[in-house]
């Protein structure tokens, strides 16, 4: 009878305990990861001046590591700007404001946009113009910023809240100048709340077309294709209704893809062979003809496509996230769709570079990145935004990074401010063209080495660009040493970018 009761009181006491211990351990990393996306006040320069990294010169480990030259006598981000020029001038305004979209399908949907749109408008610039883009806040409560994805502006222009500027409040503006330095295929968005305001519908496309002629041998038509989820509606080019792009035979078409996106999207391409010209805005050497392939975008990538329109039939072009929106090339009868393909891979794609100097390049610092996930937090070598050490850096130095994804879903690893060369996955050297990017689609169980020359001083954000992985913890810093900021974030400034 005694034993009875005691089984009994373990029933009525313990697992109700147990529960309750479960609860609140959930509860309290919960609120962890919380006050990790919503720091009091921290000054990203130098919040944690510890960096792991491998000295290649001297093969030594050095941990906690830090450099007076961030408290003392530095250099403000403020004053790094695009350098005086005659070159061309292009300038912009961009209005934010809360808009209702009556998208084209009925629909309407409560959106942020740019001049009254989502996404906003194209700006297309020529290489080496000066761009002047004026942002204007007209009502977003939380303030707003532009991030210019791709493009190797000067750290004060980043768009980065607490970074590189303070947020943009409701009836403020700010303008961002810098230069355009290379031809391709890129985009902007809201670095304040970024999770958040992207998905609202605060993005845009930008192409810089190269100085002269076409950015390759052969002339084409081109068109941008921007994929977007704002809310819980998915859009290309502002439409539901997918996107019809005219061509007649033997036309060549320069299809430009950009997943804004969260989530990665694999593209098939039906009635033609075709050629992945560009990744990240940067051309392929020699790329070959490809068919029954499938490309995976990741979020925040850009591909350029080249496609001939062929004699009989269109070309259909399409990823089965985006089931309902078709891109059509050209005109006639439907091809036959395709059934599964091998992946892309860029490790065998087009032919190397000759004489190619970076392969001969000993690195001067080495960080080894493991991207990965600890219950509700998404992390950077076991921790989360704010207390990952940021990667320092000197001017001039080549740098060989190390990512690794051991899981929490497909990481696109987004470098702000530079681009890096990708030099092996999974062990296995690149032997086909160069390939340089600012985004890399990471899947788990895959390792990449990255070469990257620290050319552009500053204070750079390095995250998944999977903004939701980015806003629960996967952020950190690229700092080169000696550079200070003025900005601050955390909820004492209402700088959050990457809430």
């Amino acid at each position: 009878m005694t034993r009875r009761k005691n089984v009994k009181r373990l029933v009525y006491i313990a697992i109700p305990a147990m529960v309750v211990l479960l609860i609140g351990a959930a509860l309290t990393t919960y609120f962890w990861q919380m006050r990790l996306q919503k720091p009091v006040e921290m000054n990203m320069a130098h919040h944690l001046m510890a960096a792991g990294m491998t000295d290649m010169a001297g093969m030594e480990h050095m941990a906690g590591m830090a450099d007076s030259s961030f408290v003392e006598g530095g250099v403000s981000c403020v004053s790094l700007t695009a350098p005086e020029s005659s070159a061309p001038v292009r300038k912009f305004d961009l209005t934010a404001a809360r808009t209702t979209l009556k998208l084209d399908n009925g629909k309407s949907v409560d959106a942020w946009t740019f001049n009254g749109s989502s996404p906003g408008p194209e700006l297309r610039v020529k290489e080496g113009d000066r761009v002047v883009v004026t942002l204007h806040n007209k009502d977003i409560e939380d303030g707003v910023t532009i991030h210019w994805h791709g493009i190797e502006v000067p750290c004060s222009q980043d768009g980065i809240a607490g970074v590189t500027q303070d947020t943009v409040p409701p009836g403020g503006q700010f303008t961002y100048t810098f230069m355009a330095t290379t031809p391709g295929t890129y985009w902007y968005h809201s670095h304040q709340m970024s999770s958040i305001q992207v998905g609202k519908g605060l993005l845009g496309a930008m192409i810089v077309e190269p100085k002269e002629g076409s950015e390759s041998d052969t002339p084409t038509s081109e068109t941008t294709a921007l994929y977007q989820q704002l809310g819980s509606s998915m859009l290309l080019n502002g439409s539901t209704q997918g996107l019809a792009v005219p061509g007649r035979p033997g036309d060549n078409v320069r299809l430009r893809l950009i997943n804004s996106g969260n989530e990665t999207m694999e593209f098939h391409v039906d009635g033609a062979p075709f050629r992945v010209v560009a990744m990240d805005g940067h051309d392929l050497h020699e790329p070959g003809q490809l068919e029954h392939t499938i490309v995976p975008i990741g979020a925040g990538q850009r591909y350029d496509l080249l496609i001939q329109v062929p004699a009989m039939g269109k070309v259909v072009v399409g990823s089965p996230s985006a089931k309902s929106l078709p891109i059509t090339i050209g005109s006639g009868s439907e091809p036959q769709l395709s059934e599964g393909g091998q992946p892309f891979s860029f490790i065998d794609y087009g032919t190397p570079s000759p004489n190619d100097p970076i392969l001969q390049v000993q690195p001067d610092r080495h960080f080894e990145l493991v991207l990965g996930q600890n219950l509700f937090v998404k992390s950077i070598n076991g921790k989360a935004f704010g207390e990952i050490p940021p990667m320092i850096v000197k001017e001039g130095d080549h740098v060989r990074i190390t990512v690794s994804n051991v899981g929490g879903g497909d990481h696109p690893f987004h470098v702000h401010g530079h681009v890096f060369r990708v030099l092996s996955k999974n062990g296995v050297a690149l032997h086909g063209s160069p390939v340089h990017l600012d985004t890399l689609l990471t899947k788990k169980g895959e390792t990449y080495e990255l070469y990257l020359e620290a050319d552009n001083p500053g204070l750079w954000m390095v995250h998944c660009h999977n903004l939701k992985h980015a806003s629960m913890g996967m952020s950190m810093m690229l700092n080169y040493e000696g550079i200070t900021t003025p900005y601050r974030v955390g909820t004492r400034s209402g700088n959050l970018p990457d809430l």
